[in-house]
């Protein structure tokens, strides 16, 4: 079992940045990959983007490419969202996920382990 919690979220004006966290506890192995995906109100789950931990590739779905970072810090066992330059359709809930499966990473059901969320409102 894999437990995953995420922080981080909250208020932010558009233009603003957040930094999101996510701590894994529990079978965590290096060949995981761990992912973010959003939902807003009457959406279906989105893919933000993901990271291989045990070699830092990243992956990175169109509304996060150039505005969004993923990292990690395998000794913290920590995934980290960096969204910057935020607009308010970027408003969601942002769940994180884990999974071994390195394939079709964009998808939810690829993963096996979700965090609870946490709510990102960008408004101003």
């Amino acid at each position: 079992q894999v437990q995953l919690v995420e922080s981080g979220g909250g208020l932010v004006q558009p233009g603003g940045s957040l930094r999101l966290s996510c701590a894994a506890s529990g079978r965590t192995f290096r060949s995981t990959y761990m992912g973010w995906f959003r939902q807003a109100p009457g959406k279906e789950r989105e893919f933000v983007a993901a990271i291989y931990l045990s070699s830092g590739s990243t992956y990175y779905g169109n509304s996060a490419r150039g505005r969004s970072t993923i990292s990690r810090d395998n000794v913290k066992n920590t995934v980290y969202l960096q969204m910057d330059s935020l607009k308010v359709e970027d408003t969601a809930v942002y769940y994180c996920a884990a999974t071994t499966r390195g394939d079709r990473l964009w998808l939810s059901d690829t993963y096996d382990y979700w965090g609870q969320g946490t709510q990102v409102t960008v408004s101003s």
